[in-house]
């Protein structure tokens, strides 16, 4: 099955076809990916490390380094295991404190593992905790992008987590707007990863087969096999049906299926392919790199510019401000920079450098730009946003 725009039988064979070549070719040809691995692939019902499912991609990561991609590791897990360590009840996880001092027993016990389980392999391994102020600031944003180079340079993994221990951002958010927090979940950190590194592949690997099309189940009259939801193998450009499609968070996970769509979202914007794929197969990994059908793949589209990437996915946002009709017009259209006398209203404060989110009059944020001024001076200046430090953003249906 495939997600694309309105096609006729014969132009939708032509386009999967061709997306299947596409597809191959792009996995194929990847030399820098990024792998998510899920918290209901890492650990078992009781918070225990699952090394049935976690050897296999151990062992399936190594022989991509082996083949010369570079390879960064995004993993869940630390608090999961982290309450299976400490006897803990799921129950027990309902407040904050709790969940923090879980994910740093757990992350010490995740790490542990995959020292011991890539040391198997002669893979050095480096652990990298990140909050959301990693992105929010542009410094801070490409000082992370040097150290990781470095890292992949040694030819190192870097395995890659929230600081759950200092950050509650993944802990509190799910369910929120993609641009409402740098990073809510870690397939949206994986994709925020992936952009920063210039990567050409987003894998997250999940529970399931990949993104399902529920509707589909319903065009059989007679059960079985056939009558079960059909996993959408190509998608080309993220659709409302396709938001619709995904619904709210998995049973030992925090973020879902929505968050993995925001993810691949973000990976096809900046250039690059997403797959979202069953995690507990151990040939999983082996075959997408082959080329082999697996999963859902998503597509890349045009690739963003460095910071304007930043802005549009990774900026945290600090002010807002409301323009009017021409000076909207003048930003979409004539890719002009935001003039002061352009602005109806400041509705949050900011600072010079910081992060805004440009709203037109229905409310409605269209772009994001970086300040030349704080909103206290902006009654002064001509000019407060340059056209080199806007953003626009493609509105979601």
């Amino acid at each position: 099955m495939s997600y694309s725009t309105n096609l006729s039988p014969n132009k939708m064979s032509e386009f999967l076809q061709q997306g299947d070549q596409q597809r191959s070719a792009l996995l194929q040809a990847a030399k820098r990916v990024v792998i998510k691995l899920g918290t209901s692939t890492v650990t078992g019902s009781d918070g225990e490390l699952s090394l049935e499912r976690i050897a296999p991609i151990v062992d399936a990561i190594a022989a991509l380094q082996a083949s010369r991609r570079q390879v960064v590791l995004v993993s869940s897990g630390a608090v999961g295991l982290g309450r299976g360590w400490l006897g803990l009840h799921p129950s027990r996880l309902k407040d904050m404190v709790t969940k923090q001092a879980c994910a740093a027993v757990g992350q010490s016990l995740l790490m542990e593992a995959y020292k011991r389980l890539f040391g198997a392999h002669d893979v050095k391994i480096a652990q990298v905790l990140l909050t959301e102020e990693d992105f929010s600031n542009w410094q801070r944003y490409a000082n992370l992008r040097r150290t990781m180079e470095k890292l992949i340079g040694f030819g190192v993994l870097p395995i890659v987590n929230e600081n759950d221990t200092v950050s509650t951002a993944e802990l509190e958010t799910v369910g929120l707007s993609a641009r409402s927090v740098a990073f809510s979940d870690n397939d949206r950190l994986a994709a925020l990863v992936m952009s920063g590194l210039e990567g050409d592949a987003l894998i997250l690997l999940t529970n399931v087969d990949g993104l399902l099309d529920r509707e589909s189940s319903g065009k059989h009259k007679r059960p079985g096999p056939e009558s079960l939801p059909q996993v959408i193998s190509l998608i080309s450009k993220v659709t409302p049906e396709l938001r619709a499609l995904a619904s709210g968070p998995s049973q030992s996970g925090r973020g879902g299926m929505v968050t993995k769509l925001q993810a691949a979202e973000i990976a096809m914007n900046c250039g690059g392919v997403a797959v979202i794929a069953n995690g507990s197969r151990p040939e999983t990994l082996s075959r997408i790199f082959a080329g082999e059908s697996e999963g859902t793949v998503f597509l890349p589209s045009s690739r963003m510019k460095g910071k304007r990437r930043w802005l549009a996915y990774a900026a945290g946002v600090r002010g807002r401000v409301v323009v009017d009709a021409g000076a909207q017009r003048a930003i979409t259209r004539g890719k002009a920079s935001l003039l002061a006398s352009g602005v109806v209203r400041v509705e949050k404060p900011f600072g010079p450098m910081d992060v805004v989110s440009i709203a037109n009059v229905a409310g409605d944020e269209f772009a994001r730009g970086i300040a030349n001024c704080s909103s206290e001076a902006a009654a002064t200046a001509r000019v407060l946003f340059t056209r080199d430090n806007i953003v626009l953003l493609e509105r979601e249906a």
